[in-house]
């Protein structure tokens, strides 16, 4: 029997980024429109879709976390939440300060913007129910409600809602991802753009690596301010954790490793078992910075105004709506698709830039955030594992006296 090759959602957009381009060289204008169509069409369902995944993960997730109430939660979601408001920022002055001369200047965002855009053969208006704003504070209510509430009828409801909207992105969305991504490349090709969007690509890509790294060694710094130890030496045993996030793409299939790695920074295992998990829900420092560099780097590109407040106002409700990531494959620019387009606002071409852009960096943004889960972890040791007994401790003072 012969094996197939399976190739990942990474693999599939990096071919339709190359076959858009080597197409959109050769393509003639009737099949460029079928595909314009196509994604006019996808783009609709798309938008349709957003607030339902705002309501289906976001709704769940916050009556989950508000089921364990406590000090020891307040503390770790708070702190969650401000080092990735602190990741969002800083990646936001870092972009500030280096993209414009980066990405070329009037010259490019003429070029850019000279290009026009392919019209499709037919559109199909596809309104969503709500707005991003009305999904997620609705979220928050329900997510609330049910955590203060005895019954388990609305919980399992919305945790089947959550898996018919999960069903709904794997089986309609992510596989018709790459086709869209190819349409939005082969448009870019036709009408002259693509040049200066992949040299920008390469350019970005650069700098969130070396912010990656920027924000890990600032996060261990300051961990080791509580801890007293070496924060070079806790980074680099944490090392397992962040190549097993590179490998699986996923928060979730690396608790494991992380819960090991931050055990062995000298967390208590309990404070561990109960931050690591958690953080890797809510905890998203390398999704955010991904998504803000993205962000800021397209509207420099397309010439769109920007502030500091309107960024402020889109990592601020990031950090929030950025919880519903861990259920989605791809999960923290499915989520945040909505703001963008509602707080920055972005069109379908700069979505679509957006999406093929985090893909590919997604499995780094997953190791920034496990890998970041440990610092976390120190610094609420620092402040609670002292009330904790240490069971890992205890076990191995019993082993070592038989």
């Amino acid at each position: 029997m012969k094996s197939r090759i399976k190739i990942g959602l990474l693999g599939k957009i990096a071919l339709a980024i190359v076959s858009g381009i080597a197409f959109g060289y050769v393509s003639p204008m009737w099949s460029t429109r079928i595909f314009a169509t196509f994604n006019s069409v996808f783009s609709q369902f798309l938008g349709f879709m957003i607030p339902m995944i705002i309501v289906g993960f976001v709704t769940p997730a916050i009556a989950d976390v508000g089921r364990r109430a406590g000090k020891l939660l307040v503390a770790t979601a708070l702190l969650a939440y401000f080092a990735t408001f602190l990741a969002g920022m800083i990646s936001y002055f870092t972009g500030v300060l280096t993209f414009p001369s980066l990405i070329g200047g009037e010259q490019s965002l003429a070029t850019v913007e000279s290009g026009a855009d392919i019209s499709p053969y037919f559109t199909v208006d596809i309104p969503p129910l709500m707005s991003v704003m009305t999904s997620l504070v609705l979220a928050f209510m329900l997510g609330l409600g049910i955590a203060f509430l005895k019954g388990n009828s609305l919980r399992h409801g919305f945790e089947e809602f959550r898996t018919i909207v999960a069903k709904s992105i794997d089986v309609a969305i992510l596989p018709l991802l790459p086709v869209y991504i190819f349409g939005i490349f082969l448009n870019m090709t036709v009408v002259g753009q693509v040049g200066i969007i992949l040299t920008t690509f390469i350019k970005i890509i650069a700098v969130i690596f070396l912010l990656h790294v920027f924000i890990l060694v600032l996060q261990y710094c300051i961990a080791a301010c509580f801890s007293h130890g070496n924060p070079f030496k806790m980074l680099r045993g944490m090392m397992p954790a962040y190549f097993t996030a590179l490998g699986t793409q996923s928060s979730a299939a690396t608790i494991p490793v992380t819960l090991r790695q931050t055990i062995k920074l000298g967390v208590n295992e309990d404070i561990a078992g109960f931050v690591v998990p958690l953080c890797a829900t809510i905890h998203m420092s390398g999704s955010t910075l991904k998504i803000v560099a993205c962000a800021l780097a397209l509207l420099i590109m397309h010439g769109e105004p920007y502030s500091l407040g309107m960024f402020v106002h889109f990592i601020a409700m990031l950090g929030i709506t950025i919880i519903a990531a861990p259920g989605i494959p791809g999960g923290a620019i499915m989520a945040s698709l909505g703001l963008l387009s509602t707080i920055l606002g972005f069109n379908e071409q700069m979505l679509a830039l957006m999406i093929a852009l985090y893909i590919a960096m997604d499995s780094f943004g997953t190791a920034c955030n496990v890998t970041g889960d440990g610092a976390l972890a120190v610094i609420i040791n620092h402040f609670f594992g002292k009330d904790i007994p240490d069971h890992s401790t205890e076990s191995t003072s019993r082993t070592s006296r038989n």
